[in-house]
């Protein structure tokens, strides 16, 4: 058999559990904690991994794995080097979306929204709370740049290292945090033969009558 016809028979039938709408909190940021805790306690690596797909500078789709450091009714923020290729892709076109991958409990959580950047004490605090080689790393790696070796890479860190001797290290100004605000999100449980459970809470417009802070609707899998 080859490796595309492998993949084609690779099958596995999701049976962990259903979502009903009773089951669902009507804020989806309560629910999003509730499914998120119950990764934690599932013992999943990097449960606060997603997804991040933004536009790129040719108008096409751009994606890749990031850590969600807070989340509240205000949004999903992360932290990046502005200067990388999210961060300029972001400040030029403020939209993302975002997807939770939960593979064990088969469980996603999709995300999307218009970004904001997070205000300069929110980035302050959290990259005083990374550890020491974090903080020596996002002033040293000119992120999504070409460099011509690993060397040239560990010649900018001992630099920062010779700069900044003790423990005390200011944010660098080219980094900092987005945060998504969603619009929507997407609750998916897998269920077997593909017949997954799915719900999408949403703003609601003229048409629901108003008076909902979030319209949830259940999605043919």
């Amino acid at each position: 058999m080859s490796p595309s016809e492998r993949l084609s028979h690779l099958r596995s039938d999701y049976e962990w559990g259903t979502l009903e709408r009773v089951a669902l909190d009507d804020d989806p940021v309560a629910q999003w904690w509730s499914w998120y805790e119950d990764a934690a306690a599932a013992g999943l690596e990097e449960p606060n991994a997603m997804s991040l797909a933004t536009i790129a500078d040719d108008g096409g789709p751009d994606a890749r794995i990031v850590l969600v450091r807070g989340v509240d009714q205000r949004g999903f923020a992360f932290f990046t080097n502005y200067d990388s290729t999210k961060g300029r892709q972001l400040t030029g076109r403020p939209v993302a979306a975002a997807t939770f991958a939960w593979l064990p409990l088969h469980r996603q959580v999709r995300v999307r929204g218009p970004v904001e950047v997070v205000s300069s004490d929110e980035s302050d605090e959290y990259f005083a709370s990374r550890p020491r080689a974090s903080r020596i790393g996002a002033w040293a790696s000119p992120q999504s740049s070409v460099i011509p070796d690993r060397e040239a890479l560990d010649a900018l860190v001992a630099q920062v290292e010779q700069r900044f001797p003790d423990d005390v290290i200011p944010r660098p100004p080219r980094w900092g945090g987005f945060r998504i605000v969603p619009v929507s999100f997407e609750f998916w449980q897998g269920r077997p033969s593909r017949l997954h459970d799915r719900f999408r809470y949403r703003r609601p417009d003229s048409s629901d009558g108003g008076g909902a802070t979030w319209v949830i609707e259940r999605l043919a899998p």
